[in-house]
């Protein structure tokens, strides 16, 4: 396993039993000590069984309990390190936080969210979707709340190089939209979740007309990432105050740019012209600025 233990956790979490979901949150509470925990002591703590515990760890990609703590205790130490570079000691925000401690905390949650979302990219899938876009007639992009504000940005890049798209953040808007897609087209569905109605509606009804369906989702065995021709994983936190909204949303535009420069790097000379006609069409809206400001 490659990828960082606590994200494959975070991501399984939703899945699993709820005695199993014990025994994940407190490896995400506390990793380094429950790395130094006997299967027994571990059981002890969450209120379940070893077998349970075992049964835990073959869910989560492991052969045993000793290749689960490695990988945890592997992860504890990683995470120490670049909360330090952050100045943060732990990664929650507390009410009695000053505000350096909130803007360093934020920097931290974020830039994990960036990088371990890179890291956790599947290159063909983007490869995939990359080469639908290109050759789709019309490029459809869902979004509720959160969310919405990726599909707009990936709309609005699509539409700025040239490319038929069309971002939709109502709800019946986006249904009468799919409901209408040619065979070809691409349909691409942002939910941090993967289990918002709207988006799992609007994906349906694509894949109904014939469309090339993407999700992008933190959550790669949630409704959405099975439904989805394509799935594209985000990897973000959710704490105390809920500002995974806030790191999501910073996963979210990671893929929005991936996709973006994977488009513009196939036809670089007519993104250029393309690019260079929008900025013109509204160079004219600026207003000149005043002398001496």
């Amino acid at each position: 396993m490659t990828e960082d233990i606590l994200v494959r956790l975070r991501q399984a979490l939703p899945m699993l039993r709820r005695s199993e979901q014990l025994i994940a949150q407190a490896a995400l509470a506390s990793p380094a000590e429950v790395a130094n925990l006997s299967i027994t002591e571990l059981a002890a703590r969450c209120g379940t069984s070893t077998a349970t515990v075992a049964r835990f760890c073959r869910s989560v990609g492991f052969d045993g309990y000793k290749g689960f703590c490695l990988a945890l205790a592997r992860a504890a130490v990683d995470e120490t390190g670049r909360r330090y570079q952050f100045g943060v000691s732990e990664g929650d925000i507390d009410p009695t936080d000053s505000t350096r401690d909130v803007v360093r905390k934020l920097a931290f949650q974020e830039a994990r969210a960036v990088e371990e979302t890179a890291e956790l990219l599947d290159l063909d899938e983007v490869d995939r979707v990359v080469t639908a876009i290109i050759d789709a007639p019309i490029t459809d992009v869902y979004g509720s709340a959160s969310s919405g504000l990726a599909a707009q940005d990936l709309g609005q890049k699509l539409r700025r190089i040239g490319y038929i798209a069309n971002a939709w953040t109502d709800a019946h808007l986006a249904l009468t939209s799919a409901a209408v897609l040619r065979p070809g087209s691409v349909a691409i569905a942002f939910s941090h979740s993967g289990e918002t109605e709207e988006a799992l509606s609007a994906i349906e009804t694509a894949h109904r007309a014939g469309a090339f369906t993407v999700a992008v989702t933190n959550f790669p065995n949630s409704p959405l990432a099975q439904m989805a021709d394509a799935v594209l994983t985000t990897a973000s936190r959710e704490t105390r105050f809920r500002y995974g909204a806030m790191s999501s949303r910073m996963a979210q535009l990671m893929i929005v740019d991936v996709i973006f420069m994977g488009v513009a790097q196939r036809h670089p000379e007519s993104v250029a012209d393309a690019l260079t006609a929008s900025l013109a069409a509204v160079e004219g809206r600026r207003r000149p600025r005043r002398n001496g400001s």
